[in-house]
């Protein structure tokens, strides 16, 4: 089952999600330095190293994924008038 490759449509659902993961974690990091609550800023802290530890997990399902797609071997011929 580790063998499998991911459908088209998974790899792009993936791909949004890691994404959106990478857009959290980093604004996550970035806010850390207008908290002043040390209890809010620990959570903050620990948001990170979970996200940090999930983008790691994601991105091993996405080496799964299809990059290439077989190229035709009859191409149309390009138009170039």
């Amino acid at each position: 089952m580790d063998n499998q490759k991911l459908a088209d449509h998974e790899s792009l659902d993936l791909h949004e999600v890691i994404n959106f993961k990478t857009l959290c974690l980093a604004k996550s990091k970035l806010m850390q330095g207008l908290v002043f609550d040390h209890d809010l800023r620990a959570l903050m802290q620990k948001d990170v190293e979970q996200s940090i530890q999930a983008l790691g997990e994601l991105q091993a399902i996405y080496q799964r994924a299809p990059f290439e797609s077989p190229v035709p071997q009859n191409r149309p011929t390009p138009i170039i008038n």
